[in-house]
């Protein structure tokens, strides 16, 4: 009986992990950023190449109007001056549905546009994506997005409360070595 149980704990966990492995390979540095189309909180689809020529900050988050999220967005938000400044955008991506974003969004007076990647897809191509097949969500991972559209850096540890700033640092630090 103990082989029983402790099989059935086994196979339970290469489950488990098999399924945590199906989100995609990251994208990596230098490569192109993978294409998306999706709808944001207003309805509005929304596609890569309308950012062309900017850089993209592009976050994946788990959950709207969760601690950790909610803190992500907001640092976003009152940071969103000083990213514009330094020719960013800012685009959130979680696998909530629009009328989830639109509430959050208006919760906290969010100016920048939360994509609803319901199917998980787009997480899934960008590496993000942690499908335990009864709950779906997308990792806390950002992408900073080159104005041409490649991958220029990517964060897997991210501190909800610091990340908008060292972006902000990483930004200002691409655009001096770009002037040299």
């Amino acid at each position: 009986m103990k082989w029983l149980i402790l099989f059935g704990l086994i196979a339970a966990a290469v489950l488990l992990a098999s399924q945590m492995a199906r989100a995609g390979e990251l994208p990596q540095v230098g490569e192109a950023a993978p294409d998306f189309n999706l709808p944001d909180q207003e309805g509005k689809s929304r596609q890569l190449r309308d950012f062309a020529g900017k850089w993209l900050v592009l976050y994946f988050y788990p959950k709207d109007d969760t601690p950790g999220c909610t803190q992500e967005a907001c640092a976003f938000r009152d940071d969103l001056s000083r990213l514009e400044k330094l020719g960013a955008r800012v685009v959130g991506v979680s696998v909530d549905d629009g009328a989830s974003h639109a509430g959050f969004s208006a919760k906290y007076h969010l100016p920048f546009p939360l994509l609803a990647d319901v199917s998980g897809a787009v997480a899934e191509r960008y590496g993000a994506l942690t499908d335990l097949r009864v709950f779906r969500f997308a990792k806390r991972y950002t992408f900073l997005i080159d104005p041409q559209g490649r991958i220029a850096k990517v964060y897997r540890k991210v501190e909800t409360s610091k990340h908008s700033a060292e972006i902000i640092s990483d930004l200002q630090q691409s655009i001096l070595k770009g002037q040299e």
